[in-house]
Protein backbone atom coordinates (compact mmCIF):
# COMPACT_ATOMS: atom_id res chain seq x y z
CA UNK A 1 0.00 0.00 0.00
CA UNK A 2 1.83 3.33 -1.13
CA UNK A 3 1.43 6.29 1.14
CA UNK A 4 -0.51 9.16 -0.59
CA UNK A 5 2.61 11.79 -0.31
CA UNK A 6 4.66 8.72 -2.05
CA UNK A 7 1.91 8.58 -5.01
CA UNK A 8 1.81 12.34 -5.45
CA UNK A 9 6.00 12.21 -5.82
CA UNK A 10 5.21 9.57 -8.78
CA UNK A 11 2.51 11.85 -9.99
CA UNK A 12 4.94 14.68 -10.02
CA UNK A 13 7.83 12.73 -11.62
CA UNK A 14 5.54 11.42 -14.40
CA UNK A 15 5.14 15.18 -14.89
CA UNK A 16 8.53 16.83 -15.05
CA UNK A 17 9.86 14.19 -17.07
CA UNK A 18 6.93 15.19 -19.58
CA UNK A 19 8.00 18.60 -19.17
CA UNK A 20 11.47 18.23 -19.26
CA UNK A 21 11.85 19.87 -16.00
CA UNK A 22 15.13 17.92 -15.18
CA UNK A 23 15.92 19.78 -11.94
CA UNK A 24 12.72 18.51 -10.51
CA UNK A 25 12.62 15.32 -11.78
CA UNK A 26 16.15 14.20 -10.40
CA UNK A 27 14.89 15.58 -6.93
CA UNK A 28 12.29 13.42 -6.97
CA UNK A 29 13.98 10.38 -8.12
CA UNK A 30 16.18 11.14 -5.23
CA UNK A 31 13.58 10.68 -2.91
CA UNK A 32 11.77 8.30 -4.02
CA UNK A 33 15.12 5.94 -3.83
CA UNK A 34 15.19 7.11 -0.64
CA UNK A 35 11.71 6.22 -0.03
CA UNK A 36 12.55 3.03 -1.33
CA UNK A 37 15.67 1.69 0.61
CA UNK A 38 13.71 2.94 3.54
CA UNK A 39 11.23 0.51 2.68
CA UNK A 40 13.29 -2.03 2.15
CA UNK A 41 15.27 -1.62 5.36
CA UNK A 42 11.70 -1.94 6.95
CA UNK A 43 10.79 -4.67 4.84
CA UNK A 44 7.04 -2.74 4.59
CA UNK A 45 5.51 0.04 3.07
CA UNK A 46 6.02 3.53 4.78
CA UNK A 47 3.39 6.02 6.00
CA UNK A 48 3.40 9.45 4.73
CA UNK A 49 4.47 10.65 8.54
CA UNK A 50 7.70 8.41 7.06
CA UNK A 51 8.11 9.89 3.71
CA UNK A 52 7.39 13.43 5.34
CA UNK A 53 10.72 12.75 7.77
CA UNK A 54 12.62 11.38 4.39
CA UNK A 55 11.91 15.13 2.52
CA UNK A 56 12.75 17.00 5.59
CA UNK A 57 16.02 14.97 5.99
CA UNK A 58 16.58 16.11 2.45
CA UNK A 59 15.88 19.69 2.80
CA UNK A 60 18.23 19.89 6.15
CA UNK A 61 21.17 18.42 3.68
CA UNK A 62 20.37 21.24 1.23
CA UNK A 63 20.23 24.24 4.23
CA UNK A 64 23.57 22.39 5.55
CA UNK A 65 24.80 22.62 1.76
CA UNK A 66 23.56 25.87 1.07
CA UNK A 67 25.24 27.60 4.45
CA UNK A 68 28.52 25.57 3.04
CA UNK A 69 28.76 26.83 -0.29
CA UNK A 70 28.01 30.75 0.79
CA UNK A 71 31.17 30.17 2.95
CA UNK A 72 33.35 28.66 0.19
CA UNK A 73 32.29 31.64 -2.30
CA UNK A 74 30.54 29.26 -4.25
CA UNK A 75 26.89 31.25 -5.63
CA UNK A 76 26.52 28.93 -8.63
CA UNK A 77 25.57 25.60 -6.35
CA UNK A 78 24.20 27.80 -3.80
CA UNK A 79 21.75 28.67 -6.67
CA UNK A 80 21.22 25.10 -7.35
CA UNK A 81 20.74 23.93 -4.14
CA UNK A 82 18.25 26.71 -3.30
CA UNK A 83 16.29 25.58 -6.45
CA UNK A 84 16.23 22.04 -4.97
CA UNK A 85 15.39 22.72 -1.61
CA UNK A 86 12.33 24.86 -3.12
CA UNK A 87 11.47 21.64 -4.29
CA UNK A 88 11.48 19.38 -1.24
CA UNK A 89 9.83 22.45 0.36
CA UNK A 90 6.85 21.92 -1.95
CA UNK A 91 5.64 18.59 -0.33
CA UNK A 92 6.66 19.71 3.22
CA UNK A 93 3.91 21.34 5.49
CA UNK A 94 4.13 24.69 6.62
CA UNK A 95 6.54 24.90 9.15
CA UNK A 96 5.41 25.87 12.74
CA UNK A 97 6.32 29.26 14.47
CA UNK A 98 8.82 29.06 17.62
CA UNK A 99 6.40 30.07 19.54
CA UNK A 100 3.93 27.26 18.05
CA UNK A 101 5.90 24.20 19.37
CA UNK A 102 6.64 26.03 22.43
CA UNK A 103 2.55 25.65 23.12
CA UNK A 104 2.81 22.30 21.76
CA UNK A 105 6.25 21.41 23.92
CA UNK A 106 3.57 22.45 27.71
CA UNK A 107 0.95 20.34 26.59
CA UNK A 108 3.23 17.46 25.91
CA UNK A 109 5.18 18.39 29.25
CA UNK A 110 1.60 18.29 31.14
CA UNK A 111 0.83 15.92 29.79
CA UNK A 112 3.54 13.30 31.10
CA UNK A 113 4.23 15.44 34.06
CA UNK A 114 7.59 16.45 33.63
CA UNK A 115 9.96 18.29 36.04
CA UNK A 116 12.69 18.87 35.36
CA UNK A 117 16.04 18.18 32.69
CA UNK A 118 15.91 14.49 33.64
CA UNK A 119 12.16 14.13 32.26
CA UNK A 120 13.02 15.20 28.89
CA UNK A 121 13.35 11.51 27.77
CA UNK A 122 9.41 11.30 28.87
CA UNK A 123 8.99 13.95 26.25
CA UNK A 124 10.77 13.86 23.27
CA UNK A 125 9.47 11.34 21.95
CA UNK A 126 6.47 11.87 21.70
CA UNK A 127 6.59 15.90 20.91
CA UNK A 128 8.89 14.67 18.06
CA UNK A 129 5.93 12.26 16.94
CA UNK A 130 3.50 14.69 16.81
CA UNK A 131 5.97 17.39 15.06
CA UNK A 132 7.50 15.31 12.59
CA UNK A 133 7.63 17.33 9.09
CA UNK A 134 6.46 20.28 10.85
CA UNK A 135 9.07 21.44 12.90
CA UNK A 136 13.24 21.03 13.11
CA UNK A 137 14.05 18.55 15.73
CA UNK A 138 16.48 21.18 16.88
CA UNK A 139 14.40 23.72 17.58
CA UNK A 140 12.29 20.98 19.36
CA UNK A 141 15.39 19.82 21.27
CA UNK A 142 16.20 23.34 21.92
CA UNK A 143 12.60 24.28 23.44
CA UNK A 144 12.01 21.11 25.55
CA UNK A 145 15.41 21.88 27.64
CA UNK A 146 14.62 25.70 27.72
CA UNK A 147 10.89 24.77 29.37
CA UNK A 148 12.66 22.02 31.43
CA UNK A 149 15.24 24.18 33.14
Amino acid sequence: MESNLAKRLNEDLKQAMRGGDTVKRSVIRMVLAAVQNAEIARQADLEDSDVLGIIAKEARQREESIAAFKEGNRQDLVAQEEVELAILQDYLPQQMTRDEVIAEARKVIDEVGAQGPSDKGKVMPRLIAQLKGKADGREINTVVTELLK
